[in-house]
């Protein structure tokens, strides 16, 4: 399924700033199926998109589609991986899990069976009574990732999901979701400001400057399954490096 916006603009308040412009007609498109990731530095809108796209923020013009048809923000199948997993922590991970399918109906009778399902997924079927606290990060990102994908979404957002990790655990939650869209065949629109993560993960790369502006759409011409250190995943980082650092300038 895949999924664009049309001349995206968005302005926010600022009581310092006042009015802060964070797109202004941005247009791109997220191929169905893909692996995409939108990078740049921070404050350049990237989480911003991900909340228009969700209908979590509305946009001051501009719209979204779906396959080529217009829809409402929001109004797709879709499901949200966010920087930190938000959890319950008064529930376990298996009623976490079984939460999100009670807010989006799946009938009592259907949970049990499905949380297994997601749970066996992304490896912690034996952590289905543990409460979160419990649980490492990677663990806790972990159950975030089930939840989302409980609900059989056509489309994961994911916001910078592993960026609070420790590299090794993001390196093995890497190749864990890598493994998981390609069982799953979702859609993912990504969010980093990691360029080794984004060449690493993607079929294609949107790289905003600290205007919001897309100044680069590049695929990633490397197989699956990849590998960490690859010289040609190091020739593409190295390339959209160069064309990063001639493009931006607050790169934080």
């Amino acid at each position: 399924m895949s999924l664009s916006v049309t001349d995206l603009t968005k302005t926010f308040e600022d009581a310092r700033r006042g009015n802060v412009t964070v797109f202004e007609n941005l247009t791109v498109t997220f191929e169905g199926g893909a692996f995409s990731t939108v990078m740049g530095p921070s404050g350049c809108g990237k989480t911003t998109l991900l909340n228009v796209l969700a209908g979590l923020v509305d946009p001051d013009a501009g719209h979204v589609s779906v396959d080529g048809e217009r829809v409402e923000p929001g109004d797709f199948s879709f499901a949200y991986v966010f920087q930190e997993p938000r959890l319950l922590d008064w529930k376990t991970v298996g009623e976490n899990v079984a939460f999100a399918l009670r807010a989006n109906g799946v009938p009592e009778s259907e949970r049990d069976e499905v949380v297994a399902s997601v749970l066996d997924l992304v490896g912690l079927r034996e952590e289905t009574d543990t409460y979160p606290l419990r649980l490492s990060g990677g663990m806790r990102q972990r159950v975030g990732l089930a939840r989302a994908l409980a609900v059989e979404p056509d489309v994961l957002l994911m916001d910078e999901p592993f960026s609070e990790l420790d590299e090794l655990t993001a390196r093995r939650l890497r190749e864990d979701l890598l493994d998981l869209w390609q069982e799953t065949g979702k859609t993912i629109v990504f969010v980093t400001h990691d360029i080794g993560e984004a060449v690493f993960l993607s079929d294609d790369v949107y790289l905003l400057n600290e205007r919001g502006e897309l100044f680069e759409e590049a695929t990633v011409p490397v197989g699956r399954p990849r590998t960490f250190g690859d010289r040609e995943l190091d020739e593409v980082e190295r390339r959209l490096t160069e064309t990063f650092f001639e493009n931006v300038t607050n790169r934080v």
